[in-house]
């Protein structure tokens, strides 16, 4: 089945799509659902800086790491129905028009549940995100038969069955929501194991490839704009110009060498069974809340400088090299270390996360040191990759 180009009437069959269709790219639909994601995730990030500025890390950490799972999550499942099953009519635009006012409502609720322990906009949001997602599963049950259909079915109903669990979240003691929200969690992430069970979804490894890098180069720049908002509040400081320009400096260079080090490995080629997809695909929780909170981190470093953060030099530098180091470890964990071929290239990254984290010590310095490291590091990975035998790379070794 051709992706249409424009919607035929109301409704049209919802029937999987080739996962060998040629030229498969994300569309501009996908491209605005990402976008209003990242409003999301911009929020998350302004309370992970309101924290860490007030010495608040582990609080902080928590609140971000379970909105931020939110986020991700009910954009995963979105990303990968949509590569089997978007046959973009009107009922389909509609549901993710409903999944995008779903995640602004959430984005809303952030400050709340960072503040005020209160989750009940967060969740409310979260919970119209799923319901959406519910009605396409129902639809894909509705046009298939056999196998699909079963799979659809329980999709839909492992969903609406845990969004029963996150509504109870509001009526349970504040002490045990925690516990619960990890349960949740778990639940999340295992409908898609069971509802696989007996039949894959028709997903497209390029499109998803492709769907999750684009993700990742909003969100990292979504980081380059937070750290410029930053330092623009920073340049009244005359007396710290040099610290501040050093900051601005070394967030630069980091954002630009993990988008450098992301797409140097192609992930598409990773991507040929359902337990490396999962693997993959599940793993870039970290890899997107790093690139996230390296922005956020950027942002109190200069906070610091300025005397608006409580914390000392090397915990706001902290908030920087922390994120930044695992970026890089889940991104060669996950991509870059199945085709690096001799110890040279093997010990490249793992070197670089460890160089990145010694720089937190050199306090006010130690972004743009970090800076410099991975820069560096993309050096020396394109001089290695550059010999005579380079076309080993694009090689992928098994798992």
């Amino acid at each position: 089945m051709t992706h249409p180009t424009a919607p035929a009437g109301l409704l049209r069959r919802m029937t999987s799509r080739s996962p060998y269709e040629q030229h498969r790219a994300a569309t501009p639909l996908e491209l605005f659902f990402d976008l209003c994601f990242v409003v999301a995730v911009a929020q998350a990030g302004v309370r992970l800086v309101h924290a860490f500025a007030e010495g608040h890390f582990g609080s902080g950490v928590l609140g971000y790491v379970l909105v931020f799972f939110a986020i991700w999550w009910a954009w995963v499942n979105f990303t990968w129905f949509a590569s089997a099953y978007d046959n973009d009519d009107v009922f389909y635009r509609l549901a993710v028009l409903v999944q995008i006012a779903g995640v602004l409502v959430l984005a809303a609720g952030v400050p709340r549940a960072f503040d005020d322990a209160n989750w009940a906009v967060c969740i409310a949001g979260y919970v119209v995100m799923r319901l959406a997602m519910t009605c396409q599963w129902l639809r894909v049950a509705r046009h298939n038969s056999g196998a699909e259909r079963a799979t659809a079915l329980k999709y839909a109903v492992g969903l609406a069955l845990v969004q029963v669990g996150w509504f109870t979240v509001l009526f349970v003691p504040e002490g045990t929501r925690l516990y619960l929200f990890v349960v949740l969690a778990a639940a999340e992430l295992s409908v898609p194991l069971v509802a696989e069970r007996g039949f894959h979804t028709a997903w497209h490894p390029h499109h998803v490839a492709e769907r999750y890098g684009l993700f990742t180069i909003i969100v990292l720049g979504e980081t380059v704009t937070a750290a410029t908002v930053a330092v623009q509040e920073g340049l009244d400081e005359h007396e710290a110009l040099g610290e501040l320009l050093s900051i601005a400096g070394g967030g630069l260079l980091i954002v630009f060498a993990a988008w450098w080090i992301y797409f140097a490995a192609p992930a598409q080629e990773r991507l040929t069974s359902m337990k490396r997809a999962v693997q993959w695909g599940y793993g870039h929780l970290f890899i997107l809340g790093s690139a996230a909170a390296i922005g956020a981190g950027i942002e109190v470093a200069v906070e610091q400088v300025t005397g608006q953060a409580h914390i000392s030099p090397v915990a706001a530098t902290g908030t920087v090299t922390v994120p930044t180091a695992l970026f890089l470890f889940t991104g060669w964990f996950l991509q870059a270390r199945h085709v690096k071929r001799d110890v040279a290239e093997k010990a490249l990254m793992p070197v670089t996360v460890l160089a990145v984290l010694a720089c937190t010590f050199l306090g006010t310095w130690g972004v743009l040191a970090a800076g410099l490291v991975m820069s560096v590091t993309v050096a020396f990975g394109v001089a290695l990759s550059a010999r005579p035998d380079s076309d080993a790379l694009r090689k992928p070794r098994a798992a």
